[in-house]
């Protein structure tokens, strides 16, 4: 779960020892930037792929804002994309249920961690009222030495429209990555 890796680090946060080693990283519909700000060497850019529809380009468009908005405002800033009876789910943890449980957990600062994630695929439902994106997540921060630490996984959220129209995170799951996983848990290329 992405948020059990912030659970670890906001353990360090009132001892003051992170600091922030990305200032934006952020990503572009699907395609992701590296911390420099570039597009990656490798992997296909998925609104190169002349079979996306409005709803992937929607659901990759929401996920670059919540990104972005998560990249400068930390923790509050990741709660306020959550829908009141939001969830949150990850790795041997209970689940947290509700907006305001997930902004109580979720107290790091954009100065001290930052999460950062890039969809892979994404898929609408029929009705256009509810949608899936997944993709790869890293969170950076810094140890009690100042040495970086990655930890970096596999994500879900489920996207629902609201009553007013917005669309809100109905779930977000994640579950990391081992190390040197490499491409073990990458997609084989599409024909």
């Amino acid at each position: 779960m992405r948020r059990e890796t912030i659970r670890t680090v906001a353990g360090f946060l009132p001892l003051g020892l992170l600091v922030c080693v990305s200032p934006v990283w952020g990503q572009v519909l699907g395609g992701g930037l590296t911390p420099g700000g570039a597009l990656p060497a490798t992997g296909a850019n998925p609104l190169a792929d002349t079979t996306v529809t409005p709803g992937k380009a929607l659901l990759f468009d929401l996920e670059a804002r919540f990104a972005k908005a998560t990249a400068e405002g930390g923790g509050q800033a990741f709660a306020e994309w959550f829908a009141e009876d939001g969830m949150t789910l990850g790795n041997g943890q209970a689940p947290v249920r509700g907006r305001a449980a997930i902004a109580k957990q979720a107290t790091w600062l954009a100065k001290d961690y930052q999460l950062l994630w890039t969809p892979t695929d994404a898929a609408m439902s029929p009705a256009g009222d509810m949608g899936y994106t997944w993709g790869h997540y890293e969170g950076h921060s810094r140890d009690a030495n100042g040495n970086p630490v990655v930890v970096a996984g596999r994500y879900l959220t489920i996207w629902r429209r609201e009553p007013d129209g917005s669309w809100k995170v109905a779930l977000d799951a994640s579950s990391e990555e081992p190390a040197g996983a490499g491409d073990c848990c990458k997609l084989p290329p599409g024909d």
